[in-house]
């Protein structure tokens, strides 16, 4: 069974990966929103869209599932709307391949105009109108976007345009607009003993200033830091398992040749090698450009991606399909015209030629180095906040692996008599990685469990799925258990055997995660494995490690107030892997956990947390321009809340501030040694009790 056309299906990953990159911001669309007087008391709402060259939005008209319609609403107080509204401006329509339809876009300009009526004519009315659209190049689209316009129309028989209005009420300045929100020291004085007082929907605390602590402790501040080492080897690692494939390995004989086959310059030979060698390289690099180059996308949305339900619920069922590729059901493709593309300008030559060789090998591989790919993929969007470097030197030890493996070969072509034959021994290896991405598949669907707060899927649960994976890994190893390309008897090798009861000793050490037990275990699991909490001998409201911890920022300093003491605030989410290691292998930890029972209140905030925020307890972000960014959930309210106080979006991110709001020492980030930790809890602890 064969299905070339499913290439779509990893594009699509890739695509849902690449919005979710970048912190940085791009905003390819300015909006200008006024209100025209028509008359005998009609008004019309129009919002004129002026984009960069080369970005378009698309119509209200596109066909469906072609793209993201624009959708523009207006309402207010003593408003009655007239009609639909409208679209002002050259239509473009052109044919999608990647749609598979006709699409219809704006470029350059765009106009959106809704006719209204004053209820009552005598009175005001307030305009509030909502567009949502989603902007794209030739290249990429940017997320999907909703801004709000507000503006006050008084009726006074002339045609006059009504100045913008202040941002709505109960709205902030955008961390991404402005770095800080300040106010006099005047305000500040007085209002530095009354933090609890702050209404919730204030997202800036005036007493927090991270950047003058009261104490440092004689120590810096500790940042997390992304191991790019770790990723340069699991990279190295997964590029020398694909070249184990089917796929891969019968290339190495024929694209070997090419560099032996009528060649009696041996100087040229060499060098054709080396460049063979370092082409792999390079192309595997460049497949990580479009995450650094493309931007555009507000710094907490790579988290709201990452840990959006929807989204991971996809990776588990494209995880999935990769695990049913391994197995033999059927072939995940390119279509054969991109690599017949490809082997056709191999005949150009030169160095052109062996750089089209080079493509063809990373082409026609793909079938087995897709899914490879795809889990390393997945797994720097859902464990980093810097994504785009950790794939670039994921994508480097990859291409590494090859271009050492290949370009050595092509130096020394009688190395190929010494290598294995292919055999039955690949397809061995295929299907151990189908087992692997069966196993990584149910992460992604526990991370959607719990970000959507039904933890269905308990600890024990998911340790009990991984124990059948590993008891079918076994199974098959030992010839116990067969797949569609499997020998009717297969030979079961010494190396089968070895990695068969190295299978059973993994299911050996799982069993123990089904013990309850005071401390945790499965520390090689930490960060996979749902929180301790998520138990079936445990409630998740019991909080964790017999702690309670706050979710509200605001009740956290009441309480700190009434016991006299500091607070912690975790930074933490459901989708957290790093905060999962830190609370169950150094909260746990004898000399840290009785700080945090006995010496401070623990506020742990939840920015990934989709459920909605009260009616009164929403708020909007004013990203200059008249435009207005909505905060609906809990999680939007702590991710800018720490973004507007603490200028960081990462997690686990800690601080420690007093009852009235300020900062007590440094701040730190990310997964830290036990010993770093405790060090940041008894310098602030200690001073605050020092100077209570």
């Amino acid at each position: 069974m064969k299905f070339s056309s499913i290439y779509k299906i990893p594009l699509l990953l890739f695509f849902f990966i690449t919005l979710a990159v970048s912190g940085q911001i791009k905003n390819p669309v300015k909006f200008k929103f006024t209100i025209n007087e028509l008359g005998d008391n009609q008004y019309e709402a129009v919002l004129n869209a002026t984009m960069e060259s080369g970005w378009h939005i698309y119509s209200k008209d596109i066909p469906e599932d072609t793209g993201i319609p624009t959708d523009y609403k207006v309402s207010g107080k003593n408003i009655e709307l007239i009609g639909k509204f409208t679209e002002v401006g050259k239509k473009h329509e052109e044919f999608s391949e990647a749609f598979g339809g006709k699409i219809i876009f704006y470029s350059n300009t765009a106009g959106f105009k809704q006719k209204f009526k004053l209820k009552d004519g005598t009175k005001p009315g307030d305009v509030v109108a909502e567009i949502t659209y989603q902007t794209c190049d030739d290249r990429v689209c940017l997320a999907p976007n909703t801004l709000e316009f507000n503006k006050q129309v008084t009726p006074k028989g002339a045609t006059e345009e009504v100045v913008t209005t202040e941002p709505a009420k109960d709205s902030v300045k955008s961390p991404v607009a402005t770095e800080t929100i300040t106010k006099t020291s005047a305000e500040a004085e007085n209002t530095a003993n009354e933090t609890a007082k702050l209404d919730p929907k204030q997202l800036k605390i005036s007493t927090i200033d991270f950047k003058k602590p009261l104490t440092d402790c004689g120590t810096a501040a500790i940042e997390a830091s992304e191991n790019y080492w770790t990723y340069l080897f699991l990279g190295f690692i997964g590029g020398l398992i694909a070249l184990l494939t089917p796929c891969v390995f019968p290339m190495i004989p024929l694209t070997v040749s090419f560099f032996t086959k009528g060649m009696k310059d041996k100087a040229k030979g060499k060098r054709d090698a080396l460049l063979y060698g370092f082409f792999i390289l390079l192309i595997f690099v460049l497949l990580s450009i479009p995450f650094h180059i493309i931007d555009g996308i507000a710094g907490n949305i790579f988290n709201e991606i990452s840990t959006s339900v929807w989204l991971n619920i996809v990776f588990f069922i494209i995880f999935i399909f990769f695990a049913g590729s391994f197995f033999g059901y059927y072939d995940i493709t390119l279509p054969s015209s991109i690599a017949n593309k490809s082997s056709k300008a191999e005949e150009a030559g030169g160095i052109i030629g062996i750089f089209f060789m080079a493509l063809t090998l990373v082409i026609v591989s793909f079938s087995c180095t897709g899914p490879i790919l795809g889990s390393l993929l997945g797994s720097a969007v859902t464990g980093s906040s810097n994504v785009p470097m950790l794939l670039t030197f994921a994508l480097a030890g990859f291409g590494l692996a090859w271009a050492i493996v290949f370009g050595l070969l092509a130096l020394f072509p009688q190395a190929l008599q010494s290598l294995p034959k292919s055999g039955g021994w690949m397809n061995t290896v295929k299907v151990v990685l189908g087992f692997v991405e069966l196993a990584l598949a149910l992460k992604f669907l526990s991370k959607a469990d719990l970000v959507s707060k039904t933890f269905l899927i308990k600890r024990e649960l998911f340790i009990a799925i991984w124990i059948v994976v590993a008891i079918g890994l076994a199974l098959y190893l030992f010839g116990l258990i067969r797949f569609p390309h499997d020998d009717k008897k297969p030979k079961i090798s010494w190396t089968r055997k070895i990695i068969g009861i190295l299978g059973i000793g993994f299911v050996i050490y799982l069993i123990q995660g089904l013990i309850p037990a005071e401390r945790p275990k499965l520390q090689l699991l930490s960060g996979i494995l749902p929180p301790l909490n998520v138990s079936y001998f445990h409630n998740e409201k019991d909080g964790i490690l017999g702690m309670k911890p706050e979710h509200d920022f605001f009740t956290a300093i009441e309480l700190a107030k009434k016991e006299g003491k500091p607070i912690l605030i975790d930074f933490t989410g459901y989708g957290c892997e790093n905060c999962r290691k830190m609370e169950e292998f150094v909260w746990s930890e004898p000399d840290i956990l009785p700080i945090l029972q006995n010496d401070v209140v623990l506020a742990s905030l939840y920015v990934d947390d989709k459920e909605e925020l009260p009616e009164d307890q929403k708020t909007k972000i004013d990203l200059g321009e008249g435009q207005i960014k909505k905060v609906k959930t809990i999680g939007d309210r702590w991710s800018l809340f720490q973004q507007v106080n603490f200028n960081n979006n990462s997690q686990p991110h800690y601080v420690l501030i007093t009852p009235d709001g300020k900062v007590i020492n440094n701040p730190v980030s990310g997964y830290m040694p036990k010993e770093d930790f405790k060090k940041f809890l008894e310098c602030g602890v200690n001073y605050f009790k020092q100077n209570k």
